[in-house]
């Protein structure tokens, strides 16, 4: 007989398994797909910052873009608030630290910057503040002389990258989930009830489940899985690169970006120094030109020198800590910069979440689509981030 599900979720990064979770913690029974092992890809492989200011990627193309980055300020609050509760409510001792963000300035221009990034932000209700370099000092010492003001927001943060995704895999299961790993979706088709969903084991056997609703939560395979339904979901996959460096007693307490270059770094519990910020790794090709997201990504020269002048320009003690390792992650976007959340269009009961600060979002983005699947309206308003944009555009 043919098993039943209320939902698949397609995907077993951080927000597969969130949303896995929240909706069997809701009543719903759900079956969790993941194409390799949960965590493998994104979600274990970036640096697990918790951004809630817009990010230097969302103000380097002017303020204005700035204000359209700002439409999802609202997911970005109540990401905020469910990551400080989520170790509790899954019953999991998941690393999250939420012990203040600081975004720094260098120059004049760039604090002119962020004194109009605040404002926006403040008018969203984000909690944060500018600092002169007296202020500065006083809360990171740790920091450069040259830095002479920053934006602080106390309720930013990180995660522990490769413990969140497993832990709520566990109480998704621990609620009645089921998680299928080596578990590759290859066909669907919508039917009068929900849809019928061809899945394949490592082996290439094939078997085929009901499921009322699908959810993608596949991120570089979004725009895939998308095509198999006949749905256009438009992202843009980026390789990143990151540093970590060997383990030091801690001084740097806060997560610290740059109003003026790519940088992200924080110090994990463990001792180690993360550092990132969206320098560019060069992904691969397939014969086609499609990105070929089995290859592993390649480090580049430039990036990694780049990252590191970045970094010592601002955190001059770095420069005598030896890096333990550098690494690629993948990550989406989309064309407009904001998150793609909500209905795929032309494909009832099917629903999506990706793009934006994917991993600090992934917790906003899972109640969301909760909400979706039980027939709820959920309460952040999704206009701004509808897949329905792109249909309209392109009409």
């Amino acid at each position: 007989m043919t098993e039943r599900f209320d939902a698949l979720v397609i995907g077993g990064g951080l927000l597969g398994c969130a949303t896995a979770w929240m909706i069997a913690r809701d009543g719903g029974s759900v079956l969790l797909a993941e194409r390799d092992q949960v965590n493998q890809h994104a979600s274990g492989q970036n640096a697990g910052s918790l951004h809630f200011q817009l990010e230097y990627r969302m103000m380097e193309h002017g303020i204005e873009a700035a204000k359209k980055a700002a439409e999802a300020m609202p997911l970005h609050l109540e990401a905020a608030k469910l990551w400080q509760s989520l170790p509790a409510e899954a019953g999991e001792d998941i690393e999250v630290k939420q012990s203040g963000g600081l975004m720094l300035a260098e120059n004049a221009e760039q604090a002119a910057l962020l004194e109009q990034k605040t404002e926006i932000e403040r008018s969203w209700g984000l909690d944060i503040e500018m600092l002169d370099r007296a202020g500065v000092q006083r809360i990171a010492p740790y920091l450069s002389e040259t830095v002479v003001a920053a934006a602080y927001c106390p309720i930013e943060g990180k995660a522990d990258t490769r413990t969140a995704a497993p832990a709520l895999a566990r109480a998704a299961m621990r609620e009645g989930a089921e998680v299928r790993t080596r578990c590759e979706v290859v066909a669907m088709r919508r039917e009068r009830s929900g849809w019928r969903v061809t899945l394949a084991d490592g082996a290439g056997e094939r078997r085929e489940i009901a499921a009322g609703a699908i959810v993608i939560a596949a991120g570089v395979w979004t725009t895939a899985v998308g095509e198999m339904i006949g749905a256009e979901l438009p992202t843009i996959p980026l390789a990143l690169t990151m540093t970590t460096t060997l383990r030091v007693p801690r001084f740097v307490s806060h997560l610290v970006q740059h109003a003026g270059a790519r940088l992200s770094l924080k110090q994990a519990l463990d001792g180690n120094v993360l550092i990132g910020g969206g320098w560019p790794a060069r992904l691969m090709r397939t014969s086609d030109g499609r990105p070929d997201f089995e290859a592993r990504p390649e480090l580049l020269r430039e990036s990694l020198a780049g990252n590191a002048a970045a970094a010592i320009g601002v955190v001059p003690r770095l420069a005598g800590i030896p890096a333990l390792r550098s690494w690629v992650g993948t990550t989406t976007v989309t064309p407009d910069q904001l998150p793609l959340v909500g209905p795929v269009p032309g494909a009832p009961g099917a629903f999506v979440a990706t793009g934006g600060s994917a991993f600090t979002l992934g917790p906003s983005f899972a109640e969301v689509l909760t909400d979706l699947v039980a027939g709820r309206a959920p309460s952040t308003e999704l206009s701004s981030f509808d897949p329905q944009r792109y249909q309209e555009a392109r009409a």
